[in-house]
């Protein structure tokens, strides 16, 4: 009898076991049938609109009904659209692509996708320009005409942090440049300029490609250079790794160690019949017992399925609302909570009107408390990715920090699904309205920003060094400079940042975040950070702070590059105060400007070691007849065209930062978990 107990118990196990491993398959099999395209990166710019504008209704006429009046054209849904509503100045240009080995129901999943996204203001909300990258397509609109030209900025590299083994790295190297060659031939002859392939590598193994030009209307020759600089660069950054992909406005680019593609044998559509169509036949009774025995047992299974996912859902999310209440009750007596109806009174229902900006965070809000006192509310979007950890890890960073020159956090909220955090108001703003207004920068002589850049060097070594915390930003940037009624800089968004221990010097992470063009190259390249990469921003920062552009939007003639690399050549060639913004020729100190200029490319030097702490920084500033290092060539610098055509990738390569980077890859294999976060990269 026991015996019997015991066996059946083991049946019984082994039929649980069997159910489970049945519900994995249909579960693994429903999410691969009803998967929602995957959002990659976006890229938001051109200013912003404002809601119910012309603008506005223009954009949602192109996206409901302009660029979907293609869908019914038969063959056109896989292949490129453009189209533009509106007159000037209010006209909206648009573009779709889907990747041109999907189905065209999967190509209008992907586009309801990208069109609802813009709509929700879950991507680019109120910019007029906004390109999306997702897995399966890219959507482009823009308030100025999209030229079929060649546009390879900005571009983002999506890494596998994993690499290949040292025995097979030389023979992988050579068949992924091998393959890659392969595919940029082909796709710059195909009439959709597109392709993909496969090659051997090692013992039953194979590397498998995509490539695809964006815009099929651009020319054969400026596909094949898109592609061939996608190309070159992936030889510095990614040779070693398992896989990667490359997204920019031009082309795309993707290899991986499985088959991510559908297959090139698509089974074409039937030919239209001449023949008349078939009699119509009652089906017979055992093909409704089919139907029957197929369907009722799915609906089951799929309701059961539906059930347990909300289930896991509502847990995950009260596990994770009890565990920041948890994190919050720890600080309480160190900062303000605060109701939300107190907020929301204060913002006047978070109006417009008072709305001060929006970051990846969500939007910032102009508040005034019953007792008159000015604030600033930032408010988590419920569509933001990193939202909820941001808003922990500012807390519980800020309510330890007291300096001058750090934005002081007053209070939080947690109300529901709402998170906000209550700052001091900041008068003037940000950093960059002032340095990159060609009128507002006027207002800053020399003495007001040399004692920014100041404020901020002694910020960072507070952060570094003098608070009970060490604290690496991570996105040091104009944006996050605000300025008081004084014009006194204070170091704000802390939701990037990373507490390290006292005796800590790096960390490492495959979480890449901050921003295109502040990013030092071994945070961009392998994820390493440290003091040392704050230093780097700072660095970036200074320069645009002396000439008034952005580090990776500053053109000139001489160079195709960025600020640091004209910057640069300037020291070389003697003439360093000719980066000084037009504002101050005639109002500077010569000396203050020089060592300004001295440090700033020390801080942008490709090896850490070589970059000044901030304790050092502050001693330049404070003490002119500290001695300085000769800079070299600095990280990412690109030389003159007058001089050379070569490129300078630091020795390991030009890969990129992000602006507020989500990670959102996603891998068919094991072999891809590994991924890292997106980052961005200006190749040259």
């Amino acid at each position: 009898m026991v015996f019997q107990l015991k066996i059946k118990r083991k049946n019984n196990k082994l039929r649980m076991g069997y159910c489970l491993m049945i519900l994995i398959f249909i579960i693994n099999y429903l999410v691969c049938v009803f998967a929602e395209p995957t959002f990659l990166r976006e890229f938001c710019s051109g200013g912003n609109y404002t809601t119910n504008s012309t603008y506005q209704s223009n954009l949602n006429v192109l996206l409901n009904s302009t660029l979907r009046a293609f869908k019914t054209e038969g063959g056109v849904s896989n292949e490129h659209r453009s189209a533009n509503t509106g007159s000037e100045p209010d006209t909206v240009y648009g573009s779709y692509q889907c990747r041109s080995d999907l189905k065209s129901n999967e190509c209008e999943d992907c586009f309801d996708s990208a069109t609802e996204d813009i709509k929700k203001s879950i991507r680019c909300p109120n910019y007029k320009q906004g390109i999306l990258w997702y897995e399966e397509c890219i959507l482009r609109y823009s308030n100025e005409s999209l030229h079929p030209t060649l546009q390879d900025k900005p571009a983002f590299y999506i890494v596998n942090e994993t690499t290949v083994s040292s025995t097979n790295r030389d023979e992988f190297s050579k068949t992924l440049a091998k393959l890659v060659d392969k595919l940029v031939r082909e796709s710059t002859v195909a009439k959709n300029q597109f392709a993909t392939t496969e090659e051997n590598f090692a013992t039953s193994r194979k590397i498998y490609g995509l490539v695809q030009c964006t815009l099929p209307d651009i020319s054969s020759n400026d596909c094949n250079k898109c592609l061939s600089r996608v190309a070159g660069n992936l030889s510095v950054c990614c040779y070693e790794k398992i896989g990667a992909r490359v997204l920019n406005p031009t082309c795309n680019l993707r290899y991986e160690l499985y088959p991510f593609y559908e297959s090139k044998a698509i089974t074409a559509a039937p030919p239209q019949s001449s023949l008349p169509p078939p009699t119509y036949q009652k089906p017979r009774k055992s093909h409704a017992k089919i139907v029957i025995i197929v369907v009722v047992p799915s609906v089951v299974v799929l309701c059961i399925i539906t059930i347990w996912c909300l289930r896991s859902r509502w847990a995950c999310a009260t596990r994770k609302t009890k565990q920041i209440d948890k994190i919050y009750e720890i600080h309480s007596d160190e900062s303000v909570q605060f109701n939300f109806s107190t907020l929301r009174a204060a913002t006047n229902n978070f109006s417009n009107v008072n709305k001060l900006g929006e970051g990846g965070f969500g939007p910032v809000y102009k508040g005034t408390l019953s007792d008159e006192q000015v604030v600033a509310v930032k408010r988590l979007s419920r569509y933001s990715d990193q939202g909820e950890e941001e808003f922990s890890n500012e807390v519980a960073l800020l309510v330890k920090l007291q300096h001058r020159n750090l934005v002081r956090l007053l209070g939080f909220c947690l109300d529901g699904h709402e998170r906000l955090l209550v700052y001091n108001f900041m008068p003037n703003s940000s950093l960059d309205k002032f340095i990159f207004d060609s009128v507002k920068r006027t207002y800053l002589d020399w003495e007001k920003r040399y004692k920014i850049i100041g404020g901020i060097a002694r910020g960072l070594l507070y952060l570094h060094e003098d608070s009970r915390l060490k604290i690496i930003h991570r996105d040091l940037k104009a944006s996050n400079i605000l300025l008081d009624a004084d014009m006194n800089p204070k170091i704000a968004d802390f939701g990037m940042a990373r507490l390290f221990k006292v005796d800590q010097t790096q960390a490492s992470t495959e979480r890449i975040v901050g921003t295109y063009g502040y990013m030092a190259p071994e945070y961009a390249l392998h994820g390493k950070f440290s003091e040392k990469s704050d230093v780097f921003s700072f660095g970036v920062l200074v320069l645009e702070i002396l000439n008034g552009n952005k580090n990776n939007s500053f053109v000139d003639p001489e160079i195709s590059g960025d600020l640091v690399s004209y910057a640069w050549r300037h020291w070389n060639n003697g003439s360093a105060l000719d980066i000084l913004d037009s504002v101050l020729k005639d109002n500077h100190s010569e000396s203050e400007v020089m060592r300004c200029i001295h440090f700033g490319l020390l801080c942008v030097q490709e090896d850490a070691s070589d970059r000044p702490s901030m304790a050092l920084i502050v001693l330049m500033l404070n003490n002119h007849s500290t001695t300085l290092p000769v800079p070299s060539l600095p990280a990412f610098c690109v030389q003159s065209k007058t001089k050379s055509k070569n490129i300078h990738f630091g020795g390991i390569g030009d890969r990129p930062g992000t602006a507020s980077v989500s990670d959102q890859s996603t891998s068919k294999s094991a072999e891809s978990i590994n991924e890292a976060s997106i980052t961005e990269l200006y190749p040259r």
